[in-house]
C-alpha cells in the first residue's frame, strides 16, 4: 500500500482466486509474461519495487521542498534547479500512484527497468507540453524556462537515482505509447476470436 491509502490494482486475493486467464502461477508467486518484453514479472515483485521507489521518492520530496523554502528567491538559478527536481520527483510519484492502483489494464504490470524507461517518455512528454504552454504546474515558480531548462539537463541522472538504476539501465527504450498499442492490439485479436467461436457455435446449433 502507498501512504496507507492506494491499494495494488491487482490484489493477492484477487490472484488467488485463479479467474484471471493472464496470471501464471509457480513455487515463487503469481506471475505475468510481461506485454513489453515477455518477461516473467511477479506480482509481488513489481508492487514491492513501486513501493520501495515511491518511498525513495516521498523522501526526497520532503528533502527539496524544505531547500526550496529555505532558498532566496533572489537566487533564482538554485531555485529553477530545486523546483526542476521537484517536478521530476512528482511526475514520478504521480506515476507510481497510477500504475500502482490499475486493475484493469495488465499492460502496467513490467519489469523495473522498462517502468523506468517509461518514466523517461513520461518526462520527455510533460516538459514539451511546458514549453508549449499547455501545462500550468505550480512547481515551476516564476521562471518556468529556466526550471524546463534544468529538468531536460538532470532528469535522467534524478530518475536513476530515484530508481537506484545504474546507467546501462535506459539503454533500452520501451514506449509506453507503443505499450498501449500492443495492449489494444491484443485486445482486439482476442475479441475476434470470440466473436468468431461464437458465430461456429451459433451455426452448429442452427
Amino acid at each position: 500500500m502507498l501512504e496507507a491509502k492506494y491499494h495494488r490494482g491487482f490484489s493477492e486475493e484477487r490472484l488467488a482466486k485463479g479467474t484471471e486467464p493472464r496470471v501464471r502461477h509457480d513455487e515463487n508467486g503469481h506471475y505475468i509474461m510481461s506485454l513489453s518484453e515477455n518477461a516473467k514479472v511477479y506480482f509481488e515483485d513489481y508492487y514491492g519495487f513501486m513501493e520501495n521507489t515511491y518511498r525513495r521518492a516521498a523522501a526526497e520530496r520532503d528533502v527539496v521542498q524544505a531547500k526550496i523554502f529555505g532558498t532566496s528567491p533572489d537566487q533564482t538559478e538554485m531555485m529553477a534547479y530545486y523546483r526542476a527536481r521537484l517536478v521530476i520527483v512528482e511526475q514520478l510519484m504521480k506515476a507510481i500512484r497510477r500504475f500502482y492502483t490499475d486493475g484493469s489494464n495488465f499492460g502496467v504490470v513490467m519489469t523495473p527497468w522498462c517502468f523506468g524507461t517509461v518514466m523517461l517518455e513520461k518526462i520527455e512528454v510533460y516538459k514539451e507540453r511546458i514549453g508549449r504552454g499547455e501545462v500550468s504546474d505550480a512547481d515551476l515558480g516564476d521562471y518556468p524556462y529556466d526550471v524546463i531548462r534544468y529538468v531536460d539537463e538532470i532528469y535522467k541522472s534524478t530518475l536513476l537515482e530515484l530508481f537506484d538504476f545504474p546507467e546501462e539501465a535506459f539503454k533500452m527504450r520501451w514506449q509506453y505509447s507503443e505499450l498501449l498499442k500492443r495492449y489494444s492490439q491484443m485486445l482486439s485479436d482476442i475479441t475476434t476470436s470470440l466473436q468468431s467461436v461464437i458465430k461456429s457455435v451459433k451455426n452448429l446449433g442452427a
